[in-house]
């Protein structure tokens, strides 16, 4: 079922995150969390995300991150088509001071 990682040890550390107050801390807590491949394929997938919604073709994202095509489409599914977590995300990022497209796709 789709709602099985809904369980109440995964709402206890969306809690912890959520408590965090510094990048610092953010840091800390996810490489005590993290093993270091665990923390590179989520930074791998948030930079699919943001080239993908700076509208960077999927072969550019590949050959500069090192995704493979199939788990960029994946990505680009639950960007378009998930629970709204990568565009609140983005969304936040883009309003933050500073906040930009990190990865001009050149027809700025």
């Amino acid at each position: 079922m789709a709602t099985d990682w809904r369980t109440p040890d995964a709402q206890a550390l969306f809690e912890a995150i959520r408590g965090l107050e510094t990048l610092d801390d953010t840091e800390r807590f996810f490489r005590d969390l993290c093993t270091l491949n665990e923390l590179r394929d989520m930074a791998q997938r948030w930079a699919v995300v943001r080239r993908l919604d700076a509208g960077q073709h999927y072969a550019e994202i590949s050959r500069d991150t090192g995704a493979s095509t199939a788990t960029i489409t994946r990505i680009a599914s639950w960007l378009n088509h998930g629970e709204g977590g990568y565009r609140s995300a983005l969304d936040r990022l883009a309003a933050s001071p500073g906040g930009s497209t990190p990865y001009p796709t050149g027809a700025e």
